[in-house]
């Protein structure tokens, strides 16, 4: 067979596989299409198939066809990343700053606290730590990873219960946003290059002078120009965050934050967001499937997996229950919308490739990382459903 016969050999695995385990299997419930694409991809990548049938991984996956689903997977994350930027709200997180301050920053602070010491566990056994950073960069990392909310899966989620047009709804989504925007700030501040630094600051202040332009011209297109407009932004954003040595994907979400939501239409955009999980997102989770290893041994990468999931379940409910004292929430309130924002999915998936990529952390700790985040995705809707059920009053609560 030539290269580009495997190369459809390993599409066709990438989408029927989860599809089938999806359909066939029902798992809609405690795991979503979604969550089984990644899974798949762990499936297929070297730590199993790989161990299983060595001969077929090598052959199906080989180098050429490899380098052709990662660059398909550069793209569908980055445009991605960019329609989570577009998501962003700040004017409605203004209007409400004081509750969505203080709700995101202990939403985000207290898992961040908890994952870091979960990551400073692991810092002391080998093979955990990468190679090219020191111990804080991936204290910092790790635990930001455990900090992460996934906000477009978050919508998905908030759309499937039927809740993501009501007011706690939009709520729940600001709160997201702002810690999205804290997230990338705190990604910046870890690959901070100093011996790039004049690069770095460069860049972003090139970045600020074209999204002011970016934001004048928008305005005056129509929006099916808009939309060619974002790509080629955001290819010249992610080029320039890369050159800088931040990464491609800091440029993605910055291209992102500098475009307004309201420039588009509400439907188009949600079903762009669909056809983009649809059409390119599989790639991605058959790449990131082949980046896990198991070298430590795979008891200690599932202990290291549950450490971090309760770091970051246990910080994330923490988090919004001192919130929800402060601010007076009804009984219950804490924790649903903390069960609800500790939903991890794709952004820790794609933090934790930067990671990688920056050799913060280890293909070991990498394979952690995203076991922590399919557990706790999977968890989300079997836990949310029946407290739902329980505080429905509190959908219809104003803001």
């Amino acid at each position: 067979m030539n290269t580009s016969e495997i190369f459809l050999v390993a599409m066709v695995l990438i989408f029927a596989l989860p599809f089938l385990v999806w359909r066939l299997g029902r798992t809609e419930y405690f795991a979503p299409l979604v969550v089984v694409q990644i899974i798949t991809g762990i499936v297929l990548g070297p730590g199993i198939l790989g161990a299983v049938f060595p001969e077929y991984y090598r052959f199906v996956f080989n180098p050429l066809v490899v380098q052709s689903l990662n660059g398909i997977a550069l793209w569908a994350v980055m445009c991605f990343v960019l329609l989570a930027g577009i998501e962003l709200d700040l004017k409605r997180a203004w209007e409400h700053r004081r509750e969505s301050s203080t709700t995101a920053g202990l939403a985000l602070g207290v898992p961040l606290l908890t994952g870091s010491l979960a990551a400073a566990v692991l810092a002391w056994f080998p093979g955990w730590v990468g190679p090219r950073v020191h111990t804080w960069q991936f204290i910092l990392g790790v635990g930001m990873a455990c900090a992460v909310t996934a906000l477009p899966i978050l919508v998905l989620f908030l759309e499937r219960l039927g809740v993501l047009g009501t007011a706690l709804g939009q709520r729940i989504l600001r709160y997201a946003s702002m810690d999205d925007i804290a997230i990338w700030g705190v990604l910046a501040l870890i690959l901070m290059d100093w011996n790039r630094v004049g690069r770095q600051a460069g860049f972003l202040f090139a970045f600020a002078g074209a999204a002011f332009g970016l934001r004048h011209l928008m305005q005056r297109l129509q929006e099916r120009d808009r939309w060619h407009v974002a790509l080629i932004w955001l290819a010249l954003c992610g080029l320039g965050a890369d050159w800088s040595g931040l990464h491609f994907m800091v440029g993605a979400f910055l291209a992102g934050a500098a475009i307004d939501r309201d420039w588009f239409d509400r439907e188009r955009l949600d079903s762009i967001r669909h056809n983009v999980l649809l059409f390119m997102m599989p790639v991605f989770f058959l790449s990131t499937g082949l980046r896990t290893e198991w070298q430590v041994g795979g008891a200690q990468v599932f202990m290291a997996a549950a450490l971090l999931l309760v770091a970051s379940i246990g910080g994330k409910l923490i988090g919004t229950s001192v919130a929800g004292r402060v601010l007076r929430w009804q009984a219950g309130e804490a924790s649903l919308i903390g069960w609800l924002l500790q939903t991890k999915a794709l952004i820790e998936i794609i933090f934790a490739n930067i990671l990688l990529d920056k050799g913060v952390i280890t293909a070991s700790t990498f394979t952690a990382l995203l076991l922590m985040a399919v557990v706790s995705t999977m968890l989300t809707i079997p836990v949310v459903t029946p407290m739902l059920t329980r505080l429905r009053h509190l959908v219809g609560k104003t803001d």
